[in-house]
């Protein structure tokens, strides 16, 4: 009996290379997808495609039986809107298209827990939150329409599923974490935002791909997740900066020593943004100083799990703590602490 053939896009990304790696450990056959030039291993078929061109994601698609499309641009602040939607909402325009036309059963979606941020407090936010109507940022309304897109073109021939995860971490990761790393050797971290603790959700990326696949098992026509969003995190919400201080102690470094206001950051971060904006921002390279992330600190945003453990058969193998330490062990086995 052959293998099922499954694509992964962005797949030399942080959650990308996670994915390649768990479909390959679970006997599916990989195609691995991606604008860059290559990816981390040479025995999974690798097709560099830009998702904004739909013939490519077409031939791209031929002969496969399901998709993780994950290949999205994390880009927060006010800036190169029109590159944002063209790769977020339209790539996954495309994608659609194309598993229309080559007979593609299957579209897991990674979106984003995002498309329900409202600048306000979720405490407990489940699958029934509507989507955003207040403009954040380019990346969370992009992300918004590229998910109904989604969840509204699950039918007979085509099932579809979005996940929603919420601060992503981990091994590899090239954005979050490494920001923070950044300003914490350039003894730039000595203050957090905001005087409150406001929990967050967190997850930690092996969680995340474990839940990929489950969809992708799961999703079917008439199943019980297909057409559905389902928030994927760590279940364990915490304040961010605690997230942040647990961080700098497992790799050895000075704990933050107090906050700045939230007005302070959030002036601040408006200033950066329209300095980057004159100079020609660059896509993507996202460093957290945006009003979107200033906000998204300061605001509780956590999230209820158990629609997935129903529907998906999921629940998060590795606890908060755990994926601390990995992540830690990570960083200073590869001289990034």
């Amino acid at each position: 009996m052959s293998r099922e053939r499954v694509v992964v896009t962005g797949a030399a990304g942080f959650v990308g290379r996670h994915l390649v790696d768990a479909l390959v450990a679970a006997d599916y056959e990989v195609i691995a997808s991606d604008i860059a030039p290559r990816i981390h291993r040479d025995d999974v078929r690798y097709e560099r495609v830009d998702i904004r061109d739909l013939g490519a994601v077409r031939r791209l698609l031929e002969g496969v039986d399901g998709l993780i499309h994950n290949a999205s641009m994390v880009h927060t602040r006010e800036t190169r809107v029109a590159d944002v939607w063209a790769i977020n909402h339209g790539g996954t325009a495309n994608m659609l298209r194309a598993c229309r036309a080559q007979g593609v059963s299957r579209f897991v979606y990674v979106s984003s827990g995002s498309v329900v941020y409202q600048g306000e407090d979720i405490e407990s936010g489940d699958e029934s939150l509507p989507y955003c109507r207040v403009p954040q940022a380019p990346y969370a309304e992009s992300k918004i329409a590229a998910e109904q897109d989604v969840l509204l073109s699950s039918d007979d021939a085509l099932a579809t599923v979005a996940l929603r995860p919420h601060v992503i971490f981990g091994p590899h990761d090239g954005r979050f974490l490494p920001a923070i790393l950044e300003r914490a050797h350039a003894g730039r971290l000595r203050y957090g935002v905001g005087r409150e603790n406001k929990l967050s959700d967190f997850t930690y990326v092996g969680n995340l791909v474990d839940a990929c696949l489950a969809a992708l098992a799961r999703v079917a026509p008439g199943a019980a997740c297909a057409g559905k969003p389902y928030f994927i995190t760590n279940g364990e919400p915490m304040a961010f900066w605690d997230f942040v201080g647990r961080m700098l102690a497992a790799l050895d470094l000075p704990p933050i020593r107090g906050r700045v206001p939230y007005r302070l950051a959030y002036g601040a971060a408006a200033v950066a943004e329209g300095l980057k904006a004159l100079r020609g921002d660059t896509l993507g390279a996202d460093t957290g100083l945006s009003r979107f992330a200033i906000r998204y600190m300061c605001t509780h945003h956590y999230f209820r799990i158990d629609a997935a453990a129903r529907d998906l058969g999921w629940t998060p193998a590795v606890d908060l703590d755990h994926g601390i330490a990995l992540t830690a062990e990570f960083l200073k086995a590869t001289g990034q602490a």
